[in-house]
């Protein structure tokens, strides 16, 4: 056995309910009471002291201590002048065709008329200040700065904070250049130099400044929370959820592949390695009713993970619990478990794959056919990475347009159209014992509402029998 090899999980003969096939699947375990414990008094200090803690705070975890919380202007401005042509030719390719999917993602008012002056209308009104979270950690993710601003400002959000850790490689304290580059590209300039649950926690309560450089106020509140990030950061979104929207609680990354037989076991084998390189927590699955091709792939991984640059992190994560190969007993045991890991992302690799796809019922988003690997979506297809992760595909979808918006229904009647319904919605609150709610309503069209003796009389008189 090699140090690469992932663990089977074996359901050829089995006939599972549903709650023994969610159980069967690979997870990671995450430790959310210890990480609670330490956040909740990050929340609290930043809360009571403002920047002050940020820098604290900063200094701790990430060993810089900015000078500038807020970045200036002029840095981003020199980051996007000393970028490399080519990666901004990338950033701004990935930005117009996210911009294209976007665009046919705003949803549309509507109206419905019920009966002459009865009208139900219905608004969707983009969400006033958002707060956008980008991670740090092992990799630098200007892709995440595109894939939550094109939305939000698709949506029309009006003020867009965008907190992401500082980088200890720069001398000034400031976050990744090309981070910085992308948000001068989308045109965004509310940017701050803090990451982990100081940055949730600044967005939720804002921040008053300590030092002269950021102002009386350094941060406002924010009205929502989007964007993924490690155990602190999901855990101090989720603590402060409530007080602010969230997009989700994210755990590690995923991938779950639909196989068969006539698959590439080396394309395979890669897409496997690339979502394993994200994190030792990362979740990679194989799904196949074909053991020699379950073969064939681990055969590939062994060749392959040893010459991968993170080849330790790759192999951690792949011989992990929360990864391994599922095999099955055919195609429609495939699709039952694909269904019941709900993966954040799943590839189909399939003879026919539309013969799949509509039978896909949990998935953050479905990668169909060879040539529609997981990184395409993460970088340059136009769709969002942002992606519900441990099995929550099963209720939610990926951050898009919608998240950035809300539905506020308006409701339009007149007189007449009132006057039609009142004697029966004063019945229907009577039956609920809220007899102040048809005297509500009874108070436009009658004299005394309450005068229980003579109400049907008095509803005769008006017209409203």
């Amino acid at each position: 056995m090699s140090d690469n090899t992932m663990r089977i999980i074996d359901l050829r003969g089995k006939r599972l309910t549903r709650a023994e096939m969610l159980a069967a699947m690979p997870r990671a375990e995450m430790g959310t009471k210890e990480a609670t414990d330490l956040v909740r008094p990050i929340l609290d200090d930043v809360r009571d002291r403002g920047a002050a803690a940020l820098r604290d705070f900063e200094e701790k975890f990430d060993h810089v201590r900015p000078e500038h919380l807020r970045v200036p202007a002029e840095a981003m401005k020199q980051a996007l002048d000393e970028l490399d042509p080519e990666v901004r030719a990338a950033i701004e390719e990935s930005v117009r065709r996210s911009r294209a999917v976007s665009a046919s993602q705003v949803p549309q008012d509507f109206h419905t008329d019920l009966a002459p002056g009865a009208r139900v209308a219905e608004r969707w009104i983009p969400i006033q200040r958002v707060g956008l979270y980008v991670p740090g950690g092992k990799a630098v993710y200007p892709s995440s700065v595109i894939m939550n601003v094109v939305p939000a400002q698709t949506a029309g959000v009006e003020s867009l904070a965008i907190a992401t850790p500082p980088s200890k490689a720069t001398a000034d304290g400031l976050p990744d250049k090309t981070i910085l580059a992308t948000c001068a590209i989308l045109g965004v300039d509310e940017v701050y130099a803090v990451g982990g649950a100081q940055a949730i926690a600044m967005f939720a309560y804002g921040a008053k400044g300590s030092e002269p450089q950021d102002g009386e106020i350094l941060c406002e509140p924010v009205d929502k929370i989007t964007g993924p990030g490690n155990i602190f950061v999901a855990t101090a979104k989720s603590m402060v959820s409530g007080i602010v929207g969230i997009d989700a609680v994210a755990g590690p990354t995923e991938i779950a592949i639909i196989a068969d037989k006539d698959a590439n076991p080396s394309w395979v084998a890669a897409d496997l390695i690339g979502q394993a390189e994200h994190d030792e927590l990362a979740g990679s699955v194989l799904i196949t009713d074909s053991e020699d091709f379950a073969k064939q792939v681990q055969a590939s991984l062994d060749q392959r993970v040893p010459r991968t640059e993170h080849a330790e992190r790759v192999a951690t994560s792949l011989t992990g619990r929360q990864s391994g190969i599922i095999l099955t007993d055919n195609l429609d045991q495939s699709i039952d478990a694909a269904n019941a890991y709900a993966a954040e992302h799943l590839e189909i690799q399939t003879a026919d794959p539309n013969a799949v796809v509509p039978r896909i019922k949990n998935a953050g988003a479905i990668f169909r056919g060879p040539y529609s690997p997981v990184p395409l979506g993460d970088y340059m297809s136009g769709s969002n990475h942002v992606l519900p992760t441990s099995s929550t595909a099963r209720f939610a979808s990926g951050l898009g347009v919608h998240t950035f918006m809300k539905p506020v229904e308006v409701i339009e009647y007149d007189e007449e159209g009132l006057k039609a319904l009142a004697a029966r919605i004063n019945t229907f609150a009577v039956s609920e014992d809220l007899p102040a709610h048809g005297e509500s309503v009874l108070s436009r069209f009658i004299a005394d509402p309450y005068d229980k003796a003579t109400i049907k009389q008095q509803e005769e008189q008006a017209g409203l029998r």
